[in-house]
This record gives structure tokens, sequence and C-alpha cells, in this order.
């Protein structure tokens, strides 16, 4: 009993580092690249929106659809980038976050032929990594909440990609406490995919965005 106790408080207190440490590295490495002023981000070709639901459970408006969309249509306008590159999921029949933001995208003016949609951003690290895999982009502007820029920024930077972060505004109405536990527990996860060298969980043929 008492190595058994021994070997628990050793592998809480590992766990703990582990969640300190991948914290720290995420906001570390992206530090100075994700900013919610326009006027910090560089001209790139490509913004990447990744993807999120519409209309919640209740029917009500997504907030953090609706504010990354009016981020990206600003970024978009200010001649910042030129290509949207909506990626997100449509893993089940009847769910497709990209088609989603590209009809709102195009509510709001923005020519279809300056919209592309990656259908297999299942989660933000195979969003970053398809975008240069799939996609050719060794540069660009992840346009989302800042926690998510955070972690976007510190994956693709570790991956040698020049990242930036354009902050949407937030939504502070949501989850509170439960939202930034599951952001922590978040970064987490990237940083040991990062570390073990994960591959997307598909990647396919590659995909010229003129």
């Amino acid at each position: 009993m008492r190595s058994l106790l021994k070997l628990f408080l050793v592998s809480s207190e590992l766990i703990v580092l582990l969640f300190i440490w991948a914290n720290f590295r995420v906001l570390a490495v992206s530090s100075g690249y994700v900013s919610d002023d326009i006027n910090a981000m560089p001209k790139v070709k490509v913004g990447i929106v990744p993807g999120t639901i519409r209309y919640l459970a209740s029917g009500n408006p997504n907030l953090y659809f609706s504010y990354r969309i009016n981020a990206a249509v600003k970024l978009y306008r200010s001649r910042k980038v030129s290509h949207l590159l909506i990626s997100g999921d449509n893993g089940r029949k009847g769910y497709n976050e990209p088609l989603d933001m590209k009809n709102a995208l195009m509510e709001q003016g923005i020519p279809e032929s300056d919209i592309t949609l990656d259908y297999a951003g299942f989660d933000t690290y195979d969003s970053m990594i398809r975008a240069k895999e799939v996609f050719g982009q060794e540069k660009y502007v992840v346009i989302s909440q800042e926690f998510q820029n955070e972690r976007a920024v510190y994956i693709a930077r570790r991956f040698g990609i020049e990242a930036y972060g354009f902050n949407a505004q937030d939504v502070k109405q949501y989850g509170g406490l439960r939202t930034k536990v599951r952001e922590t527990l978040a970064r987490v996860k990237a940083f040991v995919e990062v570390q073990l060298g994960v591959k997307p969980t598909f990647l396919g043929e590659k995909v010229l965005i003129d």
C-alpha cells in the first residue's frame, strides 16, 4: 500500500508539472504573434478560420461563430489577407462547419472564389498541419478567439510555419470556468501531440490555393 501511495503521489506530481509546463510553452511560443490589433497583422495570402457550429443546441446563434466571421471579414476588407481557408469538421451527416461559415462569409460579401473549404480540420492541430501539408501555406493568419489562436500559433510555429493570430471578439457568457478548464486540457493535448509529431487524422491530395 505504501508503495502504491508513493507511486500515486509521484504520478500526480508529474501530471501537474505537465499541465503547468504545457500551458507555459503554448503561451511563451505564441507570445508576440497574437493580437486583436489589425495593424499588428502582416499582409499574407491566406487567413485560416477554424470552424465552429452556427447555432447552439438551444437554437440560438453561436457567438463564437458570429465573432469569427466578423473578424475574418474585417481582415479581408483591410486587405491583410486575400483568401480565406475555412477549416472545420464535416465528419458526420448534417454537420458541416466549413459550409456554414462559407455561407456566412458570402452573406457579408466575400466572393466565393476567395474562399476554400477544408472539410477535414477535425481539430486545431489537424487544421494547422493540413494548411501546410495539403494547402501549401507556409505563412498565414489564424482568425479565432484569443485562446484558440494561442494554441494554433504554438502548433504552427513548432512545425516551422510563420503563423499569426488575429483575435476575434471573445465570448464571456459561455461556460466561464468550464471553458478555461477545457482550454487548459486542450493546450496539454496540443503540447503532447507536437512533441510526438502526431500525424493529422487525414491528409489526402494537395489542393492549390490560387
